[in-house]
């Protein structure tokens, strides 16, 4: 899934040339005339023709006043911005802190009413303790030597979680059993977590399910990612954060989501595996 992820912003990258080069045939210009026109190197034009350098919207505005129809730059500007936003760098996002990160996504969840999150690293955000997520954000902004806002950005975090108790909300909870074996900020924090998670699943308006270690499944483990009702996925890539919304990728995530829930086990079982995770932990 990580290449159809990366490969999201490439088809919208693709899109976009490919209605600039539609309008460079209409206008019935060459590539050479258009660069002349734009005062730009041939090699320029053949790189937005490709898709392999972004356009600016001032590229994009040169480009229909010289083909003679800048009535297509407005409309192909907002295609232009929508492809930008699909990739945000983590950098990019968290460069006013942890705290803004978390406030900047909570919109999002208000305005949702069915959650699906599967997760292949760690315990999804809605259903962690204060210490889990203190352990996870102190690890972030350690590695990415980000202002230290670590409190304030679990506080705000906490809050978000408002939204499982509120409202006519579903969710459903999809997590690798490595999830929680593989812990973060030591025994004692993994331990309330786990009993947080078993307690979590109970809830009437939850479902949680744990994907078993095993040697022959036939569908492998994906980056974690969260559909919010059927209009849009996120996805929490090493670089940075992917959103989706075009409606055939947003399917592919529901199917694969679908996939990996017939692997899962819920209930009683589900509960095991996390009583057997917590054995070890005292």
């Amino acid at each position: 899934m990580a290449d159809s992820a990366s490969s999201s912003v490439q088809r919208g990258r693709q899109s976009l040339a490919d209605q600039l080069r539609e309008i460079l045939r209409d206008s019935g210009l060459k590539g050479r005339d258009l660069a002349i026109a734009c005062g730009w190197y041939p090699s320029k034009v053949s790189r937005l023709l490709n898709a392999h350098t972004p356009p600016s919207e001032d590229d994009v505005r040169a480009w229909c006043q010289a083909c003679g129809v800048p009535e297509r730059a407005a409309d192909l500007i907002a295609t232009l911005r929508a492809v930008t936003s699909m990739f945000v760098e983590w950098r990019r996002m968290e460069r006013a802190g942890l705290k803004q990160a978390q406030e900047a996504r909570r919109p999002l969840y208000e305005r949702t009413h069915r959650f699906r999150s599967y997760s292949s690293w760690l315990i999804p955000g809605l259903i962690q303790t204060p210490g889990y997520t203190t352990a996870a954000l102190q690890a972030i902004q350690q590695r990415r030597g980000l202002m230290d806002d670590v409190s304030a950005a679990v506080a705000a975090r906490m809050e978000r979680q408002r939204v499982m108790y509120e409202g006519d909300r579903r969710f459903a909870f999809l997590v690798e059993e490595s999830v929680l074996r593989s812990g973060i900020g030591g025994a004692a924090v993994m331990r309330d977590q786990l009993h947080h998670l078993a307690t979590a699943g109970s809830l009437p308006n939850v479902s949680l399910g744990v994907v078993p270690m095993r040697p022959d499944r036939l569908r492998w483990p994906a980056e974690g990612f969260w559909i919010f009702d059927a209009a849009q996925v996120n996805v929490e890539l090493i670089s940075g954060y992917l959103t989706i919304t075009q409606p055939s990728e947003v399917a592919m995530y529901a199917e694969t989501f679908a996939e990996l829930a017939e692997l899962a086990v819920y209930g009683a079982a589900a509960r095991t595996l996390i009583a057997s995770a917590a054995e070890p932990l005292g």
